[in-house]
């Protein structure tokens, strides 16, 4: 999650709410890729869960950090609770249980993606290791309860964690329990925008099923591949889902910021202070009349944030993120981003994607994003399985990679970074299904390894 936004200028009209959106446009030789993963910090002695507090908790990891790599400290109410590369590389935040989030910087290519993250992961070991701490590689922690989870110290949490029950019976689950892996990618004109949005919507399913990776819950199977997805089908759909209306004529920029309008905000911040405002809509502070602070006027900082905190499965901002995946062990996460700009950055795979998905109905692709929690690659669109859909997209994204041509010092173009992706369709199985082999058989029904094999 990113740093709330502290640009206090006030806002006058919508336009100004459609030219914020506008202005992430970029030439396509100025196109970056970001990648943002969250891993669940563990104790490596029992494996239980990592407080706040204390000489071996969350903070004093946090500081740790702060100290290795000279970043900026993020301090809320005396507690450090990220920090960020003031030359404008990445930051570290931490999700509501403790979920440590590298958001990577804007980079040229997946290569780079790849060293940020081995570079990260040697100098988050660095730090935590003497503090007797772990990091694990999956979409949900597999053992713990709710009740185990530790609460991060930062005001948004709070709010949400007071609005969730009130409109969804799994948003809890998802703010303390989940981790993801999502890429963030750039389009050149509101068309182009339009266009990726329709596509990756579409295919969201598929990179749920091939990174599913969430079949634990308190050390048992809990039915799923991807409870992480299923959990966003009952977290607040108000803010969440798959956006049927942007397959609609007139879809653009202006058509996305009437949506955000109407989603209910959970807070607005002014100086320091988070005001609670959850359930109310954007439009009423944007006209002044807002009851929690009559006479307020909404700005561009407010909308910054209101926006990060809608959570379709396809998320607009001056950028287009992808979050329909679980996290997993390192060496998948560079695949997402390679997958998704393989299709998307590419115009002839992009092209090959839109005529593939183009004729699929509203209920087909609702239909594929309900099923593929539980079902993984054996849910369908239509009569084709998304492992059969998974096995054409990878095709686009190698053929993409390969025209984009761009080269790592052995020689090697970015499409090497979807072979984990190659395998999992080669088994026709997902990562879940592995997991649950290694719990029915060799774990001998206990969870507890994982604590093992998955740590990054």
């Amino acid at each position: 999650m990113a740093r709330d936004q502290i640009d206090m200028t006030p806002l006058s009209s919508r336009d100004e709410l459609v030219a914020w959106i506008a202005a992430g446009e970029k030439p396509k030789d100025q196109f970056r890729l970001g990648t943002e993963h969250e891993k669940t910090p563990f104790r490596l002695k029992d494996h239980g869960p990592v407080p706040y507090e204390g000489p071996q908790g969350i903070g004093a990891l946090l500081t740790g950090m702060q100290h290795l790599l000279g970043w900026e400290p993020i301090i809320e109410q005396g507690n450090i609770i990220g920090l960020y590369d003031v030359t404008g590389g990445g930051a570290i935040s931490l999700e509501p249980g403790g979920q440590f989030e590298l958001s990577g910087a804007p980079v040229e290519t997946v290569h780079h993606t790849r060293a940020e993250l081995v570079a990260h992961l040697a100098q988050v070991r660095e730090v935590a290791a003497p503090l007797g701490i772990g990091f694990l590689g999956l979409g949900m922690t597999p053992s713990w309860s709710r009740a185990q989870v530790p609460v991060m110290p930062k005001g948004r949490y709070k709010i949400m964690t007071n609005y969730m029950p009130k409109v969804g019976s799994l948003g809890l689950d998802m703010m303390y329990r989940t981790c993801t892996v999502q890429t963030n990618l750039d389009f050149s004109s509101e068309a182009d925008m339009v266009k990726k949005l329709r596509v990756s919507l579409a295919l969201q399913p598929v990179g749920t099923a091939l990174f599913a990776n969430s079949p634990f819950t308190e050390g048992k199977p809990n039915g799923f591949l991807s409870f992480r997805s299923e959990i966003w089908r009952d977290t607040d759909n108000n803010r969440a889902g798959m956006l049927p209306w942007a397959f609609e004529d007139g879809m653009g920029y202006e058509r996305y910021v009437d949506y955000a309008l109407d989603v209910p905000m959970y807070f607005i911040k002014r100086g320091d202070t988070y005001i609670d405002v959850a359930g109310s809509s954007f439009r009423d502070l944007f006209a002044g009349k807002h009851p929690a602070v009559p006479g307020e006027q909404a700005t561009l900082s407010d909308w910054a944030n209101h926006v990060s905190t809608i959570f379709p499965e396809v998320r607009l901002k001056r950028y287009l993120e992808m979050r329909g995946s679980d996290c997993g062990p390192w060496e998948r996460l560079p695949a997402l981003p390679a997958f998704w700009i393989g299709i998307l950055y590419d115009d002839a795979s992009l092209e090959a994607a839109w005529q593939m998905v183009k004729g699929w109905s509203a209920e087909e692709r609702q239909q594929a994003r309900d099923d593929v929690p539980r079902l993984g690659l054996k849910a369908k669109v239509g009569n084709r399985t998304l492992l059969e859909i998974g096995r054409d997209c990878l095709d686009l994204a190698r053929a993409g990679l390969k025209r984009r041509n761009r080269l790592d010092r052995n020689g090697r173009d970015e499409s090497y970074h979807l072979e984990p992706l190659e395998r999992i369709v080669a088994a026709a199985q997902t990562p879940a299904e592995e997991l649950l082999c290694k719990f029915h058989g060799p774990w001998n029904g206990s969870v507890d390894p994982v604590y093992r094999e998955y740590v990054f």
